[in-house]
């Protein structure tokens, strides 16, 4: 998937942008993640420093590479892209506890080495850092982070993932075709949309660039959650089976692109099996297409909110490829 034609590689140069800022992050956040969690008196605190400072750092990537195409410097930039970096971390910390997830790349989930309580708290010491650090740098650093942190935990809320929740849901459908719009905006597109506001800010951008690039973001981070989506349907698929909370985590996609499969996704809830039926098969392959042409509408639509905003500079030329890079790379991990 790409821009004005497939684009089914990445651009070397691309790829060479983002593993500078990549390199630059990792070291930032690792010196911040350590002085908060030594600032809180944390244990463990190599282990949580170096468990949380792996990732491709997208979003903070993102941040960069707006900030730069708006004439911000590098070291405007990199603070801010730090501190959704701290943001998406606590996210993942509490994400992990509340699925019961016990390993995240590849080594032990937080909460499976701190205890529930204390991954809950290490969580919140890093949002409360990262709100602090922002409001240090400006009130409107300060109401990005606040704001973002505020929105995702409410995404987080709204997702029907229990079985009572899905019956009820299933059961009206009036209700629900609008919840999966909700979720990927608020679940993922919102922290992409306070990445790009963030670079714009350090970049002293006036509002109206403040909020094409708050809107490029959550366009990206949108199309990002309907790709990891997707991945996951393709993984089930593949395998012929999925568990029941597996399959509620990904209903709601498939009450969006295939509307039609409310009482087999209800039917493989309430039986609790593993195989899943012929016609569920049926309906997650239905669903493919249509998930993967919403994920070129909404990389269209990112690109077009900054569609001749930005100064000519190699970092607004990088903008203009990120929102597919940023695919591409997902997929390709």
């Amino acid at each position: 998937m790409g821009g004005k034609g497939e684009r089914s590689t990445l651009d070397e140069g691309f790829l060479a942008s983002l593993e500078a800022y990549r390199t630059i992050l990792d070291a930032a956040f690792e010196t911040k993640l350590r002085d908060l969690l030594i600032g809180a008196s944390v244990g463990k605190t190599a282990f949580l420093a170096s468990a949380l400072s792996d990732g491709k750092k997208v979003r903070g990537c993102l941040t960069c590479v707006i900030g730069e195409a708006l004439g911000a410097s590098l070291e405007s930039v990199v603070p801010r892209a730090v501190a959704i970096e701290l943001i998406q971390a606590a996210t993942l910390i509490h994400d992990d506890f509340i699925d019961q997830d016990r390993v995240r790349r590849a080594r032990p989930a937080v909460w499976t080495v701190e205890g529930a309580r204390r991954a809950v708290l290490v969580g919140d010491v890093i949002f409360a850092g990262a709100i602090a650090m922002m409001s240090e740098m400006s009130r409107e650093d300060g109401l990005a982070a606040s704001r973002a942190i505020a929105l995702v935990s409410a995404g987080a809320l709204q997702e029907p993932l229990a079985l009572v929740d899905l019956a009820a849901l299933l059961g009206r459908a009036s209700t629900f075709s609008g919840l999966y719009e909700k979720i990927i905006h608020l679940k993922t597109g919102i922290l992409f949309g306070a990445a790009c506001e963030l670079g714009a800010i350090a970049a002293r951008a006036p509002a109206d660039l403040r909020d094409a690039a708050r809107r490029y973001g959550l366009r990206t981070g949108e199309a990002y959650q309907i790709a990891d989506d997707l991945k996951e349907v393709r993984a089930y698929l593949r395998a012929r089976s999925a568990r029941p909370e597996q399959m509620a985590a990904i209903a709601p996609a498939l009450l969006c692109f295939a509307k039609e499969s409310g009482p087999d996704i209800l039917r493989s809830l309430e039986q609790g099996c593993v195989s899943l039926t012929d016609g569920m098969l049926d309906l997650l392959v239905a669903a493919q297409k249509p998930m993967e042409e919403e994920i070129k509408a909404r990389l269209f639509s990112a690109a077009s909110e900054i569609e001749g905003l930005f100064p000519a500079n190699p970092a607004s030329r990088l903008a203009k490829e990120a929102p597919w890079g940023t695919i591409s790379l997902f997929n390709a991990s």
